[in-house]
C-alpha cells in the first residue's frame, strides 16, 4: 500500500498537558498503573481523532504513532529489555520510571540533549552483558489498540544504529555498536510482530546520519545504516518501511538510504538539501533506482513556529520530483518540538494578536500546511493559488511591521568592537575578586532557582488574573526570597541566590520584559519526561526598556552580609529556548540580546552586585550538526556572551552555567567565554567532564555539579564527597567550586534541604583535606 503525505510525529503531551498530569499523578500515588494506562490511551485516541479532523487519513498509515510515557530512546531500551544490572528485580512501570528518574537505591540513566534541540533523552548503557531481546510489545499493543478504535497508525521508532551510537558503554571494554547484531535481531522480531498485527507501514528514525557531533564518524554511520537496513528490508514478513533522516542535511548519505531497498525515505529539506542527479550518478544511483520508491520531502519545519513559505516549499517539492521518486509532502522532523495549536492563544495587544495568528503555525497548522501542499502536488499548484497568494501577502506584511526592524538597535549592534567583547587579565580579576569576596576554599553555591512551591505559583497566577495587586504580589515574593536567603544562611552556603521566586521560567521572564518578544499561555512543549516549557516567540528587534532584576536582587542582598548572585540568562540560551525569527542571522539576534543583557549587567553592578551569573546551558545544544559550521557558530555565540559580560570591573565576578551536553567538544569555547567561574552539570555522568578539564588545563574557576537535581534522589555525604575528591584530582582546588548541577525549581523543599545540607558537609570535609 502506498504511503500518503504525512508528518513524522505529533506532540505527545496533550493540548492541556494531560500526559504530564497523569504521569505525575501516578508518581504521587494518585492513580495506579491501570489509571495511567487509561489516561495515556485516552490522549492517544484524542490525538488520532484530531489528526483525522485536520485532514490525514484514518486508515492509510499517515497517522504517526510516536507516543511515549517519558522518552522515545528510553522506549527502545524498554523494548529491548536493555536495563543495566543495577536495575535488576524491577519490571514494568517500576523499571521504566526507575531508568528515567532513579529511586532511593539506584541512580537513573544519564540524560542529555537530543541532537541540537532542547529535548532531552535518556542515554542507554550498553555493554557485552547487557540483556538485549524483543522484550516488550508496547509498540505492537498501541498499534493494535488504535486499530480497534478504527485507525491504522504508523509506529515510529528510533532506528537501531542511532540508538547504539547515542548509547554509552557499560563498563570499560567494548563499544555499544558491538551489540548491533543483537539489536537488529530484536528489530527483526518487532517487524514480524507488527506485520502479524496488520501494520502496513512502520517508521524508523536514523538522525545520527546527519550529525558530525557524535563519537562515530558520519561515514561509518552511513555504512552501518546501509548494512542494517538492507538486511531488514530483505525480510519477507514485514510492513513497508519509512526510513527517515531528520534534523539536518542527509544529502551526502542519501545514496546509502536508496541502496537499502526500503520503500520510503524521509529527508529534512528545511535544514538540508537534496543531492543532484549528477552527484547520485557519481555514487551509482540512477533514476531507475528511485522509480517506484517514495520520497517524503520534509518541507514543513517541525522545530519552529513560523508559517511555511508555501511557494518556496512547492519549489522544493518540484525539485525533488526530478530525482525520479514518488514525492510526498512531509515535515522535516517530528512536531513534538512545537506546541499544539495557535487557536488556543490570545495575545493582549490586539495588533500583535492579529499578526501572530497570521505569522505562526503550531503543530495543527503545520498539519494543515502538509495537507494543503499535498493537494497542490496532486492536483496542480493552480488549485491552491489563492492560499499561496495569501501566504505570500502575510510574509510581506510581517517584514514591514513596526518593531521587526528598529534602527537604533541595528545601529548599536553595528557599532560593537572587539574591545566591547574583552575583559582584563584573569589573574588581576581573580586577585581583586578574592579581596572583595573573602571566600573559603571550595566555596559553595547553587545554580539559581529554588523550589517553586504551589503557593508561589498560585500567587503568580492570581497576579496575572488581577486577583491580587502589585503590592500584594511583591510582598508575597519578598516573603519567599527571605525564606530562601535565611535557609541558605542556616545551611552555611557561601554565595547565595535569591531563588527566582518571581520568575516563571529562566527565558520567559526576560521575554516578558524585553522588546521584540511575545509569550504564549498554552504553547507547551516537552523538554524531558513530564517537564514542559513554553518557549517564547522572538519576533522583532530586541532591547531592554524597563526594570528587570535589580529590585529583586537588591532586596535579597539587603537581608544578608553574604554575597548574593545577580541572575541572568545568556543570549544563546534565550535563542535556544525560544522560537526565533528566521529573517536575520542568528549572530545578529544574539548580539541584540547581548546588548540588552549588558545594560542589565551594568545596572546590577551599579546597584552593588559583586557576583553576576549569566547562564548559558544551551551553548553546546546549538552547536550545528554540520562540522563545517562549528567555527562560525562558536565565534558568534562566544562573542555574544562576551558582549553581555565584558563591561564589568575586575572585582565583579562573572559566573556562567552549562548543563546536559557533551562538553569535551566545546571546551575551548567554554574557556573563551572568559567567565571567572563556570558551573557544569557533571553528577549524572559521574564527572565525565573532568578529564576534558584536566586535558585542556582549564585555568579559571569551575564547579562540576555534584548533585543531580533531575532525580528525586537525595545524595549522601559520602557520595558527594567521593565526587568532590574526583574533582580535586583534576582541578586546582584553588579554582574549584561546589554546587548542584542545575537549578532547583523542580525539586521540593524537603529534598533540597537534605541535599544542600549534605553538599555543604561534603565541601567542608574535602576542604579540610587540602
Amino acid at each position: 500500500m502506498s504511503l500518503p503525505s504525512t508528518i513524522l510525529g505529533y506532540p505527545r503531551i496533550g493540548r492541556k498537558r494531560e500526559l504530564k498530569k497523569a504521569v505525575e499523578s501516578y508518581w504521587a500515588g494518585g492513580i495506579d498503573a491501570d489509571g495511567l494506562a487509561a489516561a495515556e490511551a485516552e490522549l492517544r485516541r484524542a490525538n488520532l481523532a484530531r489528526l483525522v479532523e485536520l485532514g490525514l487519513g484514518a486508515d492509510d498509515s499517515s497517522l504517526p504513532e510516536n507516543s511515549s510515557l517519558y522518552d522515545q530512546v528510553l522506549d527502545v531500551t524498554h523494548l529491548l529489555g536493555a536495563a543495566p544490572e543495577r536495575f535488576a528485580g524491577r519490571e514494568g512501570l517500576d523499571l521504566y520510571f526507575a531508568l528515567a528518574r532513579g529511586d532511593s537505591s539506584v541512580a537513573p540513566l544519564e540524560m542529555t540533549k537530543w541532537f541540537d534541540t532542547n529535548y532531552h533523552y535518556l542515554v542507554p548503557e550498553i555493554g557485552p552483558d547487557t540483556p538485549i531481546s524483543f522484550a516488550n510489545r508496547d509498540v505492537v499493543d498501541r498499534f493494535t489498540q488504535a486499530k480497534g478504535w478504527g485507525y491504522t497508525t504508523r509506529p515510529v521508532i528510533v532506528g537501531p544504529v542511532t540508538y547504539l551510537v547515542l548509547s554509552k558503554p557499560a563498563g570499560e571494554n567494548g563499544s555499544p555498536l558491538d551489540r548491533l547484531d543483537d539489536v537488529v535481531a530484536a528489530y527483526g522480531e518487532l517487524l514480524t510482530a507488527l506485520a502479524e498485527a496488520g501494520a502496513q507501514w512502520v517508521q524508523f528514525d536514523e538522525p545520527a546520519l546527519v550529525s558530525d557531533n557524535l563519537t562515530v564518524p558520519r561515514t561509518e554511520i552511513a555504512h552501518l545504516v546501509e548494512q542494517v537496513w538492507t538486511g531488514l528490508a530483505a525480510r519477507e514478513n514485514r510492513p513497508n518501511i519509512l526510513l527517515a533522516a531528520p534534523y539536518g542535511d542527509s544529502s551526502a548519505v542519501f545514496p546509502a538510504l536508496v541502496r537499502t531497498g526500503v520503500e520510503a525515505i524521509g529527508v529534512d529539506l528545511d535544514r538540508g538539501t537534496l543531492p543532484t542527479p549528477e552527484s547520485l550518478a557519481n555514487e551509482g544511483v540512477s533514476p531507475s533506482d528511485l522509480a517506484g520508491r517514495t520520497l517524503v520531502a520534509g518541507v514543513v519545519d517541525g522545530r519552529n513556529i513560523w508559517a511555511t513559505d508555501l511557494s518556496a516549499a512547492a519549489e522544493k517539492l518540484e525539485a525533488a520530483r526530478g530525482l525520479g521518486a514518488d514525492v510526498l509532502v512531509g515535515t522535516a522532523t517530528s512536531l513534538q518540538h512545537v506546541p499544539h495549536d495557535t487557536a488556543l492563544e490570545t495575545w493582549d495587544d490586539p495588533a500583535l494578536n492579529e499578526n501572530l495568528h497570521a505569522w505562526l503555525a503550531f503543530a495543527d497548522q503545520k498539519v494543515g500546511e502538509v495537507v494543503l501542499l499535498d493537494r497542490g502536488i496532486r492536483t496542480g499548484l493552480d488549485s491552491i493559488r489563492a492560499e499561496l497568494d495569501a501566504n505570500a501577502a502575510v510574509l510581506a506584511q510581517r517584514a514591514a511591521t513596526e518593531g521587526v526592524s528598529v534602527p537604533a538597535v541595528r545601529e548599536r549592534v553595528a557599532a560593537l568592537t572587539g574591545a566591547d567583547r574583552t575583559r582584563g587579565d584573569y589573574a588581576e580579576r581573580r586577585a581583586a575578586q578574592a579581596a572583595r569576596l573573602g571566600l573559603p576554599d571550595l566555596p559553595t553555591t547553587s545554580i539559581g532557582s529554588f523550589p517553586q512551591t504551589a503557593e508561589v505559583r498560585q500567587a503568580r497566577a492570581a497576579h496575572a488574573r488581577g486577583d491580587i495587586d502589585n503590592a500584594a504580589y511583591e510582598a508575597r515574593m519578598k516573603e519567599e526570597i527571605e525564606r530562601t536567603i535565611r535557609l541558605q544562611e542556616e545551611l552555611d552556603v557561601d554565595v547565595l541566590v535569591h531563588g527566582e521566586a518571581e520568575r516563571n521560567d529562566m527565558v520567559q521572564y526576560f521575554a516578558e520584559l524585553f522588546d521584540g518578544f511575545a509569550v504564549t499561555k498554552h504553547g507547551w512543549v516537552q523538554s524531558y519526561g513530564s517537564r514542559c516549557t513554553r518557549p517564547s516567540i522572538l519576533w522583532g528587534d530586541v532591547a531592554k526598556s524597563r526594570e528587570m532584576t535589580v529590585p529583586w536582587w537588591s532586596y535579597a542582598q539587603s537581608l544578608t552580609d553574604r554575597p548574593v548572585k545577580g541572575m541572568l540568562t545568556g543570549p544563546v540560551t534565550i535563542i535556544a529556548w525560544s522560537f526565533v525569527r528566521r529573517d536575520i542571522p542568528l549572530s545578529e539576534v544574539a548580539d541584540q540580546i547581548a546588548l540588552a543583557l549588558r545594560d542589565e549587567v551594568a545596572a546590577l553592578e551599579e546597584a552593588g552586585a559583586a557576583v553576576i551569573q549569566v547562564d548559558e546551558p544551551a551553548l553546546r545544544e546549538l552547536l550545528p550538526l554540520d562540522q563545517s559550521r562549528h567555527a562560525d557558530y562558536l565565534a558568534w555565540s562566544v562573542g555574544a556572551f562576551n558582549a553581555a559580560t565584558a563591561g564589568v570591573e575586575p572585582a565583579t565576578q562573572i559566573h556562567t552555567h552549562l548543563c546536559y551536553s557533551e562538553f569535551g567538544q566545546i571546551i575551548d569555547a567554554i574557556a573563551a567565554l572568559d567567565a571567572d567561574v563556570t558551573s557544569i552539570e557533571a553528577a549524572r555522568s559521574r564527572m565525565e567532564v573532568l578529564p576534558d578539564l584536566k586535558e585542556h588545563g582549564f585555568a579559571q574557576g569551575v564547579g562540576p555539579g555534584v548533585w543531580d537535581i533531575h532525580s528525586p534522589r537525595v545524595p549522601s555525604v559520602e557520595e558527594l564527597t567521593s565526587l568532590l575528591e574526583l574533582a580535586v584530582e583534576s582541578v586546582d582546588p584553588d579554582l574549584l567550586w561546589v554546587n548542584p548541577d542545575c537549578g532547583l525549581k523542580t525539586r521540593g523543599y524537603e529534598e533540597t534541604i537534605a541535599s544542600l545540607t549534605n553538599l555543604v558537609a561534603a565541601a567542608k570535609a574535602v576542604r579540610a583535606t587540602i
